[in-house]
């Protein structure tokens, strides 16, 4: 079941990058209960996958998920805790899309025991690889780099006013990532100039970025959350 949950390319360099949200597949005894409108996979992180495959020839390791968000979300607590207190967002198994549709026909949300079983069966396997990868990699190098992968609509009501910021990068508000780290990645898309960009703004870093990051012990995290439409047709 574990090998089903996810894809893995091993790496020689201490570069992890994780992709939690570039999955598709929705279990049918899940999908029976879905409305039409969830089975499109609207809040999908299309086509992450392909766009970070270049980095498999800068050695890098790949983690990148099979399962659909909607079946859970890899990037949320496994207490379901809402990571920004005050703000509206979606959970660990969500109910609703980003504009707020409905995900189940008639009710048939899941309840307590469904979600523990899909955070055995779908959640825990991908935390474990990601857990293991980064000790494998931190046994070799003194610092590891966890490059969390993340897109959104550039334009989403529910979540934030405005069009977003082509570039959104999180640290957890510097405490996942070293400032170093940080300030380079900043100076390196100031100098491109070709997109819009800030740092700890809306998206501040997922559970991954908070739980993982450690830089104190050689661990940096740091999440990406792009626009769709700086890669695609929205």
């Amino acid at each position: 079941m574990s090998a089903a949950s996810f894809k893995f390319i091993t790496g020689s360099t201490p570069l992890l990058i994780s992709i939690p949200h570039c999955g598709t597949v929705i279990p049918s005894e899940i999908a029976q209960r879905m409305t039409s409108a969830a089975l499109q996979t609207p809040d999908t992180d299309w086509h992450l996958d392909r766009l970070y495959a270049f980095a498999k020839d800068l050695g890098a390791s790949i983690l990148s998920a099979n399962y659909s968000r909607y079946v859970v979300d890899l990037n949320r607590p496994p207490d379901n805790a809402n990571l920004y207190p005050g703000q509206n967002t979606t959970g660990l198994c969500p109910i609703d899309t980003f504009d707020s549709q409905p995900l189940y026909e008639g009710g048939w949300l899941p309840d307590a025991t469904e979600t523990e079983q899909r955070r055995a069966q779908y959640w825990r396997p991908y935390h474990d690889k990601l857990a293991t990868e980064l000790m494998r990699l931190r046994s070799t190098f003194k610092n590891v780099v966890l490059w969390d992968a993340h897109s959104i609509r550039s334009v989403v009501p529910r979540f934030f006013e405005g069009t977003l910021p082509a570039l959104n990068f999180g640290t957890a508000n510097g405490a996942s990532c070293d400032r170093a780290l940080s300030d380079s990645i900043l100076q390196c898309v100031t100098e491109d100039a070709r997109y819009t960009h800030v740092l700890n703004g809306r998206f501040k870093g997922g559970y991954i970025t908070r739980q993982y990051g450690a830089p104190e012990n050689g661990i940096h995290a740091i999440q990406l959350e792009m626009a769709q439409n700086t890669y695609m047709h929205e």
